[in-house]
């Protein structure tokens, strides 16, 4: 089993010749916001004025907190909400991609005067459970004060009964959610969250959520073009090469590193990309496999969450998912990885 390139400062690697592995206990330890989120704050979101659920959404978010109050005495670390009743422990983010749910969401977590408090994508909590069981989950969470989940999905029905199940006997103790919308459905539009089928799917829980709805358009579209870097083979070599003097790089060809990616569980992507500086993918192509495509988005959310550039040669990245993909149920899934291949390749 190849090791993760932790150990490397310069260099090139191929990720399609590594096999990470990672423990419980390296799993319950990353459960907190990606480094580009350490310094969230509700202060540092930037509300567009144009759409003013924003600014509402934000200011309703810091009475859920308590950002800046004390704990009240015999009532918890949560002082009341103007907008969330004291009877809603949990609230949840609907919006399009890149109008700054992950950002409210780390505001929340670093907000919160909490003693016990986790932060993890969907992803991560079931593989958590995969690998300590469910009751070994109950357990370690059981007596928090704050779970926040990031881009909770209902691609699996039963990964998704499996976390309503824990969230069912985590709220019954006490914890607040959090949590931001990543689902299949786009029932309300583009890059839209159907929110009630979230509240149908999860019937038992829906009363311990108040939906927030954020609207407003892609920050990461606004100061760039809308397409993805694409180099030529020199452009690429030379990239590459001067990124490899400073540090640690990879290089896979676009279908070997796809291949790859269907041995590896997403929970264990991040480690892939541990001491990369920037991620090299040559002759991309355009994915006809839904599997595949929806593994690359989960690789690309944990390389956006890590904020490593990445140079690719072939067809433009943001067309890697074909019009057939974009029109199905995954297509918010999809739009969203476009947004961040598209931010990705300009860094």
């Amino acid at each position: 089993m190849a090791s993760t390139p932790t150990s490397a400062r310069t260099g090139v690697i191929r990720l399609s010749e590594l096999s990470p592995s990672v423990s419980g206990a390296d799993m319950v330890a990353a459960l907190v916001p990606p480094p580009q989120f350490d310094g969230a704050t509700f202060e540092t979101y930037r509300a567009d004025p144009a759409y003013p659920s924003q600014q509402e959404t934000k200011e309703t978010l810091q009475a859920f907190s308590g950002a800046g109050a004390p704990a009240p005495r015999g009532g918890g670390l949560f002082r009341r909400a103007k907008k969330v009743p004291e009877t809603k422990p949990g609230v949840y983010l609907d919006g399009g991609f890149g109008v700054g749910k992950t950002h409210l969401l780390a505001s929340i977590y670093h907000a919160m005067p909490a003693r016990r408090k986790y932060f993890g994508s969907f992803i991560e909590y079931t593989a958590l459970v995969g690998a300590l069981g469910y009751q070994k989950t109950v357990e370690l969470f059981r007596g928090s004060d704050l779970l926040c989940i990031d881009e909770f999905e209902l691609d699996d029905p039963g990964d998704t009964m499996v976390m309503t199940r824990l969230l069912g006997e985590l709220v019954s103790g006490g914890t607040k959610i959090a949590a931001t919308s990543n689902t299949p459905p786009n029932a309300l539009g583009e890059g839209r969250f159907a929110a009630q089928d979230f509240l149908r799917e999860i019937q038992a829980m829906s009363a311990h959520f108040e939906t927030l709805r954020i609207d407003g358009t892609d920050y990461r579209q606004r100061a760039i073009d809308g397409h993805a870097v694409v180099l030529d083979e020199a452009g690429y070599e030379a990239a590459m090469t001067d990124a490899a003097a400073r540090g640690l790089v990879s290089d896979d060809a676009f279908a070997a590193l796809i291949a790859h990616l269907a041995t590896v569980h997403p929970s264990r992507y991040i480690r892939l990309l541990d001491g990369l500086s920037v991620i090299g993918i040559r002759d991309v192509t355009q994915l006809l496999d839904q599997a595949a495509a929806l593994r690359l988005v989960a690789f690309i959310d944990r390389a956006y969450d890590a904020q490593i550039p990445i140079r690719a040669t072939g067809t433009s990245l943001d067309q890697v998912f074909g019009e057939e993909m974009l029109g199905g149920g995954y297509r918010k899934k999809y739009l969203r990885a476009i947004s961040r291949l598209v931010a990705l390749t300009h860094e």
